[in-house]
């Protein structure tokens, strides 16, 4: 094989390998997984330190009719465009006990919401408003959740695929 085609073969490998890992988390549909590109833990934390690209880990039960409130600001669409720059993992609470453990700061009550960078890290600059639950956000209107998705473009020095292009250093003021 030619020597400049071994890195594009790589990459496509990589690529591959990378596309077979990613699975969708039992109960995507639920939270408007026709347009939210939901990942369960494995395969999101993968692709997160793959890419640099935060993550918005959240945990809910099929029996907590918070998180059933909660899951329909999902389908609000500018919900669904600022989910584009983040790595979106859904959680069944019950059902990954251990995962559910691993990623508690504060307890592990639902709907929780967590902001968690590249590497592993939550962040407790992206919390909600209730000093007792600060990762459950407003379950009935989307605003608090679309305000720290735009908070976490500074907290996480990120460029929001929706922007536009930068200037150049000459049309900066």
């Amino acid at each position: 094989m030619p020597r400049a085609l071994v890195p594009v073969v790589c990459l496509l490998i990589a690529i591959i390998s990378t596309a077979a890992l990613a699975r969708t988390p039992n109960y995507a549909e639920d939270w408007n997984g026709a347009e939210i590109n939901w990942r369960d833990a494995r395969s999101g934390i993968y692709e997160s330190s793959q890419t640099g690209r935060p993550v918005i880990m959240v945990f809910h039960a099929t029996w907590c009719s918070v998180c059933k409130r909660f899951r329909q600001i999902f389908k609000d669409p500018s919900i669904v465009a600022a989910s584009r720059d983040f790595v979106m993992i859904l959680v069944d609470g019950d059902a990954e006990k251990e995962l559910n453990g691993a990623f508690s700061p504060d307890g592990v009550y639902v709907p929780r919401t967590l902001f968690i960078d590249s590497e592993g890290n939550v962040s407790d600059k992206l919390v909600g408003t209730d000093p007792q639950y600060p990762h459950s956000l407003a379950v009935d209107r989307p605003d608090e959740l679309l305000a720290l998705m735009k908070k976490a473009h500074g907290v996480f020095n990120m460029t929001p695929k929706t922007a536009p292009p930068a200037t150049s250093g000459a049309d900066r003021t």
